[in-house]
């Protein structure tokens, strides 16, 4: 890969593992324990400067304190530390065991560390669902899901160039896929007595330890030449974002999405959004999401 593979310690405990990952990237960062909010807080800086704070959430604190659907504590905190104009995300211990290296992805993505792939050499195609099932398995933390349309942009062989000395190319005598943004079917109303043709867009997806820059922009900008849609929705996952990156695009904050319930495996680390009886799971709760809809067509 581009950055410094970490070593996972089976031993060290989940915080001080995302810790040292960070600091792995070059940053200072140290841990607070918030004994009163059964959460760690980690302050990640750079020359003494507070650049992201993170809320660790450990799956034993949280069993033992039977805190199960008492999810108010740690959005609060997260809500409170961007009111504050601070860069802040919520990251739960089966989240970075599930998926680590993507999680560090995202990070690295949010410091500024990541591989920076300027999206106008790069060219969009529509891309089959296994290439999408495997892109979004191995880059997206909620993985794939079900969708209608699938979209890839990719780096021409010519220009690999622009990556650094070292990055894993897998065949590099191909053009290399570094972004997937796929589509749901079309969801038609009346509007204004016409028709309306609405669309979601549900996943999207840098390659690991790469930004295109404009990639999402321009996946967008295919879609809508191919399809015409009226307006497409999507959802923030605010314990990520509170989807500032969307409102650059044109996308309009609608309503917010009550936080969902969950069950985890400590065993797999696998969510359910049932509860299972005959395994051993412990109920979480997400912070929600935040709708966004881009509005295309005017005139309806």
């Amino acid at each position: 890969m581009s950055q410094p593979q970490f070593q996972f310690n089976e031993a060290g405990s989940f915080p001080t593992q995302v810790k040292e990952a960070i600091i792995l990237a070059g940053f200072d960062c140290k841990i607070i324990k918030q004994e009163t909010e059964l959460f760690y807080q980690l302050i990640v800086s750079k020359s003494e400067v507070s650049i992201l704070e993170i809320i660790l959430i450990d799956l034993h604190t949280w069993k033992i304190h039977g805190l199960g659907n008492d999810y108010h504590w740690h959005f609060e905190k997260l809500t409170q530390l961007r009111a504050l104009g601070r860069k802040a995300i919520l990251l739960w211990q089966d989240q970075w065991e599930r998926a680590p290296q993507i999680v560090i992805s995202r990070i690295h993505a949010i410091l500024g560390k990541s591989v920076r792939i300027p999206g106008r050499v790069t060219h969009v195609s529509r891309i089959d669902k296994k290439t999408t099932d495997e892109f979004l398995s191995r880059n997206h933390l909620q993985g794939n899901v079900s969708s209608k349309y699938r979209y890839g942009l990719y780096l021409p062989a010519r220009y690999f160039r622009l990556l650094p000395t070292g990055f894993e190319l897998g065949y590099p005598e191909t053009d290399l896929l570094v972004a997937v943004a796929t589509f749901s079917h079309v969801r038609i109303f009346e509007k204004n007595s016409k028709p309306f043709r609405s669309f979601e867009l549900i996943r999207f997806a840098n390659l690991g330890d790469t930004t295109v820059v404009g990639g999402l922009n321009k996946l967008l900008s295919a879609f809508e030449r191919d399809f015409k849609p009226d307006d497409i929705m999507t959802y923030a996952d605010l314990e990520w974002s509170d989807g500032a990156s969307y409102r650059k695009l044109g996308f309009e904050a609608i309503s917010d999405k009550p936080p969902m319930s969950f069950w985890v495996d400590e065993g797999s680390h696998s969510r359910y959004t049932t509860y299972d009886p005959a395994k051993d799971l412990t109920e979480v709760t997400n912070a929600g999401s935040r709708k966004f809809v881009k509005s295309i067509n005017q005139q309806n």
